[in-house]
């Protein structure tokens, strides 16, 4: 499938021609294991699909579409972002007849491909660029309802790349494609990559660090993406069982 034949056959992708990739996180990733519901971190971030489930169906206002793109950004670097992310993307497909897609949109310091042990591309960026079609920078992470897309190859001009009209172009694609789409970006304050990303999206979720972020770092953040884009705050680094 090439750029151009993909919006006229945006409803035609099948799941079963797509890559398919073992689930083999890096030693160092904590992530929800698809195959071990049980296990932690599950119990933490089904509490929060469900929590914002009930976000979703507020803000939804009855809308046929709802909400179907959700970015997850910080106000700084090292707040954990990529990491809920990741494990809100599991907790998604763990339900039924929810095929989710974690898209990794910081094209500067892109780390889902590390996280997950897969290749970087071709990804977004070969995608946006023309070099690629785009049933070919999809994978499944085997067996389970995730499927990923990686950054892809290094670009000179992030911003610049997202600025074109393809961008919107994909996540319109990409949202009738699957129920859940979720994207992780660079953090606010260090580029403006999430700003760009927010007016593109149905909802932005804010991931502090308990005992790092700072509420003034948080207020810049949240101003700069408007109130009415944010779905929520998520508290990473607590203790288990920590509100």
């Amino acid at each position: 499938m090439t750029r151009n034949s993909a919006a006229g056959t945006a409803l035609e992708l099948n799941f079963d021609l797509l890559r398919t990739v073992k689930f083999r996180p890096a030693p160092d990733a904590v992530l929800l294991d698809p195959l071990r519901p049980a296990e932690t971190p599950s119990e933490e971030f089904g509490t929060l699909r469900t929590s914002l489930a009930h976000v979703i169906t507020q803000r939804s206002n009855g809308a046929e579409r709802g909400i179907r793109t959700l970015l997850v950004t910080s106000s700084s670097p090292g707040e954990g972002k990529s990491f809920t992310a990741a494990n809100l993307a599991l907790a998604e497909a763990q339900l039924a007849d929810n095929p989710t897609l974690l898209c990794d949109f910081d094209l500067r310091r892109p780390s889902l491909h590390r996280t997950f042990q897969i290749d970087r591309g071709p990804g977004i960026s070969d995608y946006l660029l023309g070099q690629a079609g785009l049933s070919e920078t999809i994978q499944r992470i085997g067996a389970s309802s995730l499927f990923v897309m990686t950054a892809g190859e290094p670009v000179i001009n992030p911003l610049g790349l997202l600025h074109l009209v393809e961008t919107r172009r994909l996540l319109e694609i990409l949202s009738s494609w699957f129920r859940c789409v979720i994207l992780d970006s660079p953090s606010l304050l260090a580029a403006s990559d999430a700003s760009l990303l927010a007016t593109l999206v149905d909802g932005t979720l804010l991931v502090a660090r308990l005992g790092a972020t700072r509420v003034e770092a948080m207020g810049q953040a949240i101003q700069w993406l408007g109130q009415n884009n944010v779905l929520g705050i998520v508290a990473n680094g607590g203790r288990r069982g920590q509100a």
